[in-house]
């Protein structure tokens, strides 16, 4: 796992204070780590363009053509004059050597290097920027950011931070414009640099898959999860038929009717006495009453809640229990957030800030697990907060949700922690897809579950 923090001021501060390394010296290593990704990574060529701006950005880009000049065929366009300290006098070190300044866009360059605007900037780009970018978007070439895509408006094939990784980098609504995210040294390791946060990147190497290293055991020794099945019962098939292939020794259907289902998954219309965990919400529907459902919630057993019990009335009482994931999808969290009183807000704006109200819910709710479902995987518990950002495309397909579902309840059957079970889950089920070897677009359901076996 890495740290991540909203902002890294703080930790630039305590470089000056602490350690006595200055706001140069921090750019020169900045500087030196673009140029070495550029001379080990990008072989072959030989033509640079660095956009840069008036701020600190900017400076690190013009340090940056001070370390290329001669070796590489360099040009610094300026989208905006010099401005800062550090713009200016890096600005001056690169005139004194010979750095070619261009008033041209040269399509012909191998390299672009976007060092305009950095984690600074807030507003909107002006009309000449905007252009700016839109001409950079289209060239052929290879694309690299210095911190940070400009206004997440560059879409850049790099993305090389300085120091620490931001928050900002893991909204949904810039994953299309970071590319590979490589983190830079500023002169002393990170872990010197960093200090430790809350909030967490997830690294693919952090699963922990279920391990039955005991050979004196037996079907009662990995749990026995009761999903209830509803209105649409593919939904619950599905997350019963991952629980049951993710380690859950036992799987039973919670049904009213004796409905078509695998052959390996056992039905019942009373919960078994062996359950130790719930799923419930996947294709619910309107199938059970109230009553019926609070005879299968009598206990103070794991829950993993997801789809239609967020609109159900049962929701915020089921918010007191103390052992629950939910699972939401971005529409359903902002009923989640509706049904709970803390906003009133549209998927849209859940998207622009995710962190924001992943937040206010876990500060309200500190006990309850929450895996926020999209092109990161937001996970939080109380002050924690966990970022999968592994994700892929080929998710975005009806019973994908239900699969994930049925690994988190699968775990928590098995006895892991609710914050440790949908981190788990949430790395297998990313892992399934970076496994699938079809057309992005054709992966089922199944598909995953299948490929379950190869974990």
């Amino acid at each position: 796992m890495q740290n991540i923090f909203d902002e890294v001021g703080s930790l630039d501060r305590r470089c000056y204070e602490e350690f006595s390394l200055s706001e140069d010296l921090l750019m020169e290593h900045a500087a030196d780590g673009m140029a070495d990704l550029i001379k080990t990574n990008l072989v072959g060529c030989s033509k640079v363009l660095i956009v840069c701006g008036s701020g600190n950005n900017g400076a690190d880009g013009l340090a940056l053509a001070r370390l290329l000049h001669q070796d590489y065929d360099v040009s610094v366009f300026l989208a905006k004059e010099p401005k800062s300290e550090m713009a200016k006098l890096q600005y001056q070190r690169c005139q004194k050597i010979g750095v070619n300044f261009t008033a041209v866009l040269d399509a012909t360059a191998d390299i672009i290097v976007d060092a305009v605007l950095g984690t600074g900037f807030s507003g909107v780009l002006d009309a000449k920027l905007t252009e700016l970018f839109e001409q950079l978007n289209v060239m052929k070439c290879v694309k690299i950011a210095c911190d940070i895509p400009s206004a997440y408006t560059f879409k850049a094939d790099y993305a090389l931070t300085m120091g620490a990784l931001k928050s900002s980098m893991f909204e949904d609504k810039h994953k299309d414009f970071l590319g590979e995210i490589k983190v830079l040294d500023l002169g002393l390791s990170r872990k010197i640099y960093e200090k430790d946060s809350n909030m967490k990147l997830l690294e693919l190497d952090d699963l922990q898959l279920p391990n039955r290293a005991k050979q004196n055991t037996h079907k009662g020794s990995y749990g026995h999860l009761a999903v209830v099945s509803g209105e649409k019962t593919g939904a619950s098939i599905l997350c019963a038929k991952a629980a049951f292939r993710f380690g859950t020794a036992l799987v039973t259907l919670l049904t009213n009717e004796n409905i078509d289902a695998p052959f390996e998954l056992m039905q019942s219309h009373q919960l078994p006495n062996t359950t130790t965990a719930i799923a419930l919400g996947m294709g619910l529907g309107v199938e059970f009453s109230k009553s019926e459902l609070e005879i299968f919630l009598d206990n103070d057993l794991p829950l993993v809640l997801d789809a239609d019990i967020f609109y159900h009335p049962l929701f915020s009482l089921l918010l007191q229990r103390k052992k629950i994931v939910i699972t939401p999808h971005p529409k359903e969290f902002c009923q989640v957030l509706r049904v709970c009183g803390l906003a009133d807000i549209d998927v849209v704006q859940l998207q622009q800030e995710r962190f924001k109200y992943a937040q206010l819910f876990n500060k309200t709710y500190p006990n309850i697990t929450l895996l926020l479902k999209g092109a990161n995987v937001i996970i939080a518990q109380g002050a924690k907060i966990f970022v999968n950002p592994h994700g892929s495309n080929v998710l975005a397909k009806g019973g994908s949700g239900d699969v994930l579902a049925g690994l988190v309840a699968s775990l928590l059957a098995q006895g892991y922690e609710p914050l440790s079970g949908a981190i788990n889950a949430s790395l297998a089920h990313v892992k399934l897809a970076k496994s699938y070897t079809g057309a992005d677009f054709s992966l089922t359901p199944l598909d995953l579950i299948e490929g379950i076996t190869k974990l």
